[in-house]
């Protein structure tokens, strides 16, 4: 089983600003939840026990968020309001997790390697603490282990997106070896669609053998002038092999504006308590 997990949250949401500028993006609500909650729960529901969340300054929120808040419980105990506690109660006790403090926001790759100590010798999942999976049947990371355990190998969730979008992603070249499973050839961070190998785009959700970490010290910066995850798992590429598991869901990155109230009547519409109002409200906006 993968036990732990990483999600790195670090960054500044500069897309979202001004909302972000005291708000951790990861923090923003969708419908009434935080973004990184909904991260938290798929891992938690694909068998997760431990979370290590890499954070920068001006992240205090998400720590309060997942620590007790023992007057706001008693309160809610007080007033009778018992659906509203054990929901409260539920979000700190859903998994152990941790928080490490990336110093310098050197991308992706450099957050991820605060985990080495903490992962130590074991495989372990890296959800981004921005991107919310949503599968009615299995969580897309529960999907990722499975094929892990058939490979025993670092596998990471791709889907297809139109070429002229393939410069915004890390992309795989891979051979199909069916169901939905590709062997990787290679993999190019955010190349522009002339160049692209492929249009299987990497999804937000991966799981790694520990070591990545081995490759992740060695690679230089790369796009951005940041320590990109992509050029790591090229270099690792080499010597061990590598899979993408094109994963059954949907994919909100909530990273934008736009994307963001997206993903807000997406899932709004899917409530059972909201949703037919919601649709019915969106109805007459139309008209």
């Amino acid at each position: 089983m993968i036990r732990k997990a990483v999600i790195p949250a670090a960054g500044f949401g500069t897309r979202m600003l001004p909302a972000t500028k005291s708000q951790p993006k990861e923090m923003m609500p969708v419908v009434d939840k935080p973004v990184i909650q909904y991260v938290v729960e798929e891992a938690v529901a694909s068998g997760v026990t431990d979370i290590l969340m890499v954070i920068s300054k001006g992240k205090r929120a998400i720590e309060d968020h997942f620590d007790r808040s023992y007057e706001l419980e008693a309160q809610l105990e007080e007033k009778g309001k018992a659906e509203l506690l054990a929901s409260v109660k539920r979000i700190s006790s859903m998994a152990n997790i941790h928080f490490v403090w990336q110093k310098d926001l050197n991308g992706l790759g450099d957050a991820i390697s605060y985990a080495k100590y903490h992962v130590g010798n074991e495989p372990f999942a890296v959800l981004l603490g921005d991107t919310i999976m949503d599968n009615p049947g299995d969580p897309v990371l529960s999907q990722l282990i499975v094929q892990y355990q058939k490979t025993n190998d670092s596998v990471v969730a791709m889907e297809r997106v139109p070429m002229e979008k393939v410069h915004r992603y890390g992309i795989m070249d891979g051979e199909d070896i069916g169901n939905n499973l590709f062997k990787a050839r290679s993999f190019v961070e955010k190349p522009q669609a002339a160049d692209a190998p492929s249009n299987l785009a990497i999804g937000g959700r991966y799981i790694f053998n520990p070591e990545i970490f081995t490759y992740l010290e060695q690679i230089g910066r790369g796009v951005n002038n940041e320590i990109q995850l992509t050029d790591a798992m090229q270099m690792m590429l080499q010597a061990h092999p590598m899979y993408g598991y094109v994963y059954e869901g949907t994919r909100y990155d909530v990273g934008n504006t736009l994307d963001f109230i997206k993903t807000n009547i997406a899932l709004g519409l899917k409530r059972t308590d909201i949703g037919p109002v919601l649709a019915e409200w969106l109805k007459e906006l139309k008209m």
